[in-house]
């Protein structure tokens, strides 16, 4: 092999596919070796007093990703958590025989201690991010590493016949607060968060009914009057309208979905047909919240938009909700209209609300009211 083919190594780097992080298979592009020596070079370095473990992190921390390797398909990655913490389960069980035999295992311990507390960690932090972890998988490594540190703890007090080293016993009732930490603290940060969002949302509450008092009283009253004496038809009226309307519904309304029923879908369309006509259009519904049928919200958009082109003025929108059936009356105050008297060719009324109701499975009907003044359009369906 000649110097420029020894000297010409590729770069070390981190392949994107790997068991845990690529250290081990970047070490061995880069030096030429078989990645099963770098990894039992890694193995029996760990036990020298786990410097073979630092090195591999140093190098996970510090060595780049591959360049150019895009993933097409996202790739399950390893079980850190549960890796780190059979390590410190053996860790542990290699500290409970040294404090029985040798009456110390501090080194032991402290791997141990740092492999579960790593565990821990991982899954809190890390996999709370993964899609591949359930919140059962963080709930199993969170309840072992509480059960791995807890049970050690009372091992290492008990070894030697309950009279273990100083600096073990410290230790091990440390290991003992730390597991029972470990498996109370998420539930007392869960408890924390939801008293905080409790909190938080009884202040927003509070805000917005004293927003809502002091508009009820001041603009509300006065958009209320500025229609009352400028008259439903005037474009001054129609403007304070929408602006009352929108009010109500920012006050009042919640955070709910707009148009999540059969109501909630007649006021946004007798909005949006006053803003266009000069018309007043009140809805009013008496029963229970039904959804949003599509025949029914047409056919009653129709009966608006016509009472509010033809009649103008006042028009009335009222409302019966059952769980069995619907029924939605539109009444105006115009002239009024004879069905019979429609010529042939104005198929409005006929088919954009008679004959859709019919298709759907419900029935309609247009008739004049009291007198002769005014139209009532009375749409039934069964639910």
């Amino acid at each position: 092999m000649s110097q420029t083919e020894t000297s010409a190594r590729p770069p070390l780097v981190r392949p994107r596919r790997a068991v845990i992080g690529g250290v081990c298979a970047g070490l061995s592009e880069h030096l030429g070796w078989p990645v099963r020596r770098v990894r039992l070079l890694l193995v029996v370095a760990s036990l020298l007093g786990g410097a073979g473990i630092l090195f591999y992190g140093w190098l996970w921390a510090l060595v780049p990703l591959a360049p150019g390797e895009a993933e097409e398909t996202p790739r399950r990655r390893a079980p850190i958590a549960a890796i780190l913490l059979v390590l410190g389960a053996v860790a542990a069980v290699v500290a409970i025989v040294q404090a029985n035999v040798a009456g110390s295992a501090s080194t032991a311990v402290s791997l141990s201690l740092v492999l579960t507390g790593g565990a821990v960690v991982w899954s809190l932090a890390l996999d709370e991010h993964d899609p591949a972890r359930s919140p059962r998988y963080r709930l199993v490594i969170r309840s072992a590493g509480a059960t791995v540190l807890l049970a050690t703890g009372l091992l290492l007090l008990a070894s030697n016949d309950w009279r273990p080293e100083a600096m073990t016993a410290i230790v091990a009732v440390g290991m003992m607060v730390l597991g029972l930490a470990v498996a109370v603290a998420p539930f007392i940060v869960r408890l924390w968060n939801e008293l905080m969002r409790e909190r938080s949302g009884r202040i927003r509450e509070e805000q917005r009914a004293e927003i809502a008092a002091h508009l009820h009283d001041s603009v509300l009253q006065t958009l209320a009057l500025i229609q009352n004496r400028a008259g439903a038809s005037s474009d001054v009226a129609r403007i304070a309208r929408a602006q009352e309307r929108e009010l109500r519904e920012w006050l009042f309304a919640g955070d709910g979905a707009p148009g999540a029923d059969l109501v909630s879908e007649l006021s946004e369309d007798a909005a949006t047909i006053e803003v266009e006509y000069p018309a007043r259009i009140d809805v009013v519904t008496v029963g229970e919240s039904v959804p949003a049928h599509p025949s029914v919200v047409a056919a009653a958009r129709e009966a608006m938009l016509n009472a509010a082109r033809h009649g103008g003025g006042e028009v009335s929108v009222y409302v019966e909700a059952a769980a069995s059936a619907v029924d939605v009356f539109v009444r105006d105050r115009g002239p009024g209209i004879d069905l019979d008297a429609l010529p042939a060719d104005r198929l409005g009324v006929r088919e954009s609300i008679i004959g859709r109701m019919q298709r759907a499975g419900g029935t309609a009907t247009v008739q004049r009211g009291a007198g002769g003044v005014g139209t009532e359009v009375h749409l039934h369906l069964d639910l």
